[in-house]
């Protein structure tokens, strides 16, 4: 059923005749009436009583009927119109977005502080998962975006956010820590603290590994680089981490070195499904990562 025609109802009503309805309505009083008996064929009623000329109209008892669910239909529209003006103005809403632990300190907090003091009205939930999860949640619809890796699956869109080189830290008095670069192959027989399986940065550390002929020598898995770095300045092992993250977490009786590799990096991106239909909150905050970093 057509709301436009169910808006003319109204306006007849309203006016007591089809002359200053048609004006309002901006149609011919022939058009009008015209459209009126299409909809009272289609209902198989007669909606309006039709006096003489002057008369006001008047609703028949089905015409009433029709009148009053119209009338709540077309305020219905509205009040749809209204809250998605509301959504494209960003002043009510949700953003489900999901952050890698490793990183988003650093990078995202004054994004997000931005965009809370810029669209107050808009509810944030964040989820602070590997980027491993942060993947699978992304398909499952329970956030619209999330920070990872460069994906390599067709289905996530994205976009690069940093690209930062590797670094080893190891404790102050290990052998290799007055070296200038270290090669991914000398890490071959060291013990490495690792970031736990959830993390695709530990599932690329590895691969690479293998791809020069070894597996890593994993002897802990944290979640946090404190706390992994904590464990390097013990002895425990030595640690990959992302130069960022190796700046930003400086720990004593800890030496930070460059990994001598070209492939083995940090490409952190912000990623979404591909062919997924982004809410307003969403994609401004895909803008403002943009604009920002």
């Amino acid at each position: 059923m057509d709301l436009k025609v169910l808006r003319y109802l109204v306006e007849i009503v309203r006016h007591g005749g089809f002359g200053k309805a048609a004006e309002q309505v901006h149609l011919s009083q022939p058009a009008l009436s015209k459209a009126i008996r299409g909809l009272e064929e289609a209902l198989g009623e007669t909606l309006l009583e039709r006096g003489g000329r002057g008369s006001r109209v008047r609703l028949t008892p089905a015409g009433k009927v029709v009148y009053r669910h119209a009338n709540a239909l077309l305020e219905g529209r509205e009040q749809m119109l209204n809250e998605l003006r509301m959504l494209r103005g960003l002043e009510c809403g949700e953003l489900r977005i999901g952050l890698s632990p490793l990183g988003s300190g650093e990078i995202f907090a004054p994004v997000i502080a931005r965009f809370r003091e810029l669209y107050p009205g808009v509810e944030i939930h964040l989820r602070e998962r590997g980027g491993v999860e942060q993947e699978d949640a992304l398909r499952n619809g329970e956030i619209e975006l999330a920070t990872s890796l460069k994906p390599t699956d067709e289905d996530i869109a994205w976009m690069q956010i940093c690209d930062d080189p590797m670094m080893v830290a190891l404790p102050h008095a290990h052998p290799m820590s007055e070296t200038g670069a270290i090669r991914l192959e000398a890490l071959a027989e060291v013990p490495i603290v690792g970031f736990e399986p959830g993390f695709m940065l530990s599932k690329l550390i590895r691969d690479n590994c293998r791809a020069v002929g070894f597996d890593p020598r994993v002897v802990a898995e944290v979640s946090h680089p404190d706390f992994g770095l904590a464990l390097v300045a013990a002895g425990t092992g030595v640690m990959l981490l992302p130069r960022l993250i190796a700046e930003r977490h400086k720990t004593d009786g800890v030496v930070v070195v460059p990994l001598d590799s070209t492939l083995l990096r940090w490409t952190l991106s912000l990623i979404w499904r591909r062919n997924a239909s982004l809410s307003f909150a969403a994609r401004k905050m895909r803008e403002m990562i943009r604009e920002m970093l």
